[in-house]
């Protein structure tokens, strides 16, 4: 049974790998400065995704500190994911 911990970071993924693949789709479209802010922001997801795999494993207190770990690095791909969505 996964923690509440557990569910909010796999959302937080989930939501965030959708709009990598809503934007994708649009890429082509992009100026180099996109694709390379794109490339940069991809590969933080990438990271982010290989880092919540152990949290199945974390219990209780350390949950949570894995949670605002993976929250803060979350929030600066959405930001660089917005920063692409605006200038398209």
């Amino acid at each position: 049974m996964e923690t509440q911990s557990e569910d909010r970071i796999h959302k937080l993924v989930d939501d965030l790998k959708r709009q990598r693949d809503e934007l994708r789709l649009q890429m082509h479209l992009a100026s180099m400065e996109l694709r390379n802010e794109w490339d940069k922001v991809d590969g933080k997801l990438a990271d982010l995704t290989r880092r919540t795999q152990p949290v199945r494993e974390a219990v209780g207190e350390s949950a949570e500190e894995v949670w605002d770990a993976v929250k803060l690095l979350g929030t600066e791909i959405k930001q660089g994911f917005d920063r692409i969505r605006k200038a398209l």
